[in-house]
């Protein structure tokens, strides 16, 4: 089975006497998760309810691991291993092919918001994610460490092949580093641009402000009215050229500009933001994959809060944070790529309620 095989080639941090097999505990957490766990306490109580079923997968000769094991495991096992895990994990489930396809990556950060070491609440571990925006499902991640959500990012996208794929990201993520990253490694970036890069900023709102008042400037537009409120959005895309530097994006060749126009009952509110493209497309196009980066909240961030309940979790020692975060995505991408056209929350129910619901989701994807 492609989850047992792969787990089992994480390597044990603990004593060579250690009580339980590495590979019965990660694979008991994982199925847990599945079934609505959230913390190492559930885990164990789930490991006791569902031992007999459990068995049928992994030995658990020692019976079921206590929270406690739980909890060592998590805070010792090395993220990057698990990591690497998680990217086979994700072959096994066919993805690497879709990787080959021209679709969007997003890249974002999350805050664990509960996850903090004791007095530094200002301070929660933070997760950045890449995530394919059509497939919905998380393709590698990184903990921010010292360098922060800009570093974490290029690593977690240093994991992937990005031939042909737009990665999107917010300004945050606009710096020369990531862009070098995302070309050499085959892909294109769509990146908002603000003050954080104030000479290249101004010089697109230059060059963008000389397109907007040529009457000859291609425009997209879209018009959507829902939920008692009325959006407009308005993006032209011009060739563009950044003046040479030390800190100039790497093959930045486009810059486009949108505008949006929201009113929501008598309140008009109006945007513009500018991104940075290292590929000429339509404006069409543009307006597309600035609506499409979005599907990182709605469908990742959302349901890690709502279903998964990420921001409760206080495991906070050492490594367990990241670990857990890693599984979480994990699960959330088994539960995702189960062919079962129903929500999310419920294949969660169904596994936690019939022991064959549960072992159709590990199996599925062999």
């Amino acid at each position: 089975m492609p989850v047992v095989e792969i787990l089992g080639e994480i390597p044990d941090p603990r004593r060579y006497n250690a009580q339980h097999d590495l590979t019965d505990i990660l694979f008991v957490a994982f199925a847990a998760m599945l079934c609505g766990a959230t913390h190492c306490t559930e885990m164990a109580i789930f490991a006791e309810a569902r031992l007999e079923l459990l068995r049928q997968f992994v030995p658990l000769k020692e019976g079921a691991p206590s929270h406690d094991t739980f909890s060592r495991v998590f805070r010792a096992l090395d993220p990057a291993a698990f990591n690497t895990a998680f990217q086979r994990l994700m072959a096994a489930f066919g993805l690497q092919a879709r990787q080959d396809s021209a679709g969007q990556l997003a890249i974002d950060g999350k805050s664990l918001r509960r996850a903090y070491e004791k007095g530094r609440a200002h301070m929660p571990p933070l997760v950045v994610t890449v995530f394919d925006c059509e497939s919905f499902l998380s393709l590698a991640q990184a903990v921010a460490g010292a360098g922060g959500e800009a570093e974490a990012a290029i690593a977690a996208l240093q994991l992937l092949s990005l031939d042909g794929r737009l990665v999107s990201g917010d300004a945050l993520h606009c710096h020369r580093r990531l862009t070098q990253t995302v070309r050499e490694r085959g892909g294109h970036y769509l990146l908002a641009i603000k003050g954080n890069q104030s000479k290249l900023a101004a010089e697109a709102r230059a060059a963008l402000d000389k397109a907007a008042a040529n009457p000859r400037t291609a425009i997209a537009e879209t018009h959507d009215e829902d939920h008692d409120r009325d959006e407009v959005r308005r993006c032209f895309v011009i060739p563009f050229r950044q003046s040479p530097g030390k800190n100039a994006l790497v093959d930045l060749v486009a810059v486009a500009r949108i505008e949006r126009w929201r009113t929501v009952g008598a309140n008009t509110t109006h945007e513009v933001c500018a991104y940075a493209l290292s590929r000429r497309i339509t404006p069409a196009e543009a307006l597309r994959a600035a609506r499409t980066h979005w599907q990182i909240e709605n469908s990742l961030h959302w349901q890690l809060d709502v279903l998964m309940a990420e921001d409760q979790t206080r495991s906070r020692k050492d490594n367990a944070p990241a670990t857990l975060a890693a599984l979480r995505r994990m699960a959330l991408n088994v539960l995702r790529a189960d062919p079962a056209k129903i929500p999310l929350s419920h294949k969660r129910l169904k596994a936690r309620w019939d022991d064959q619901e549960l072992m159709r989701l590990m199996t599925h994807m062999r």
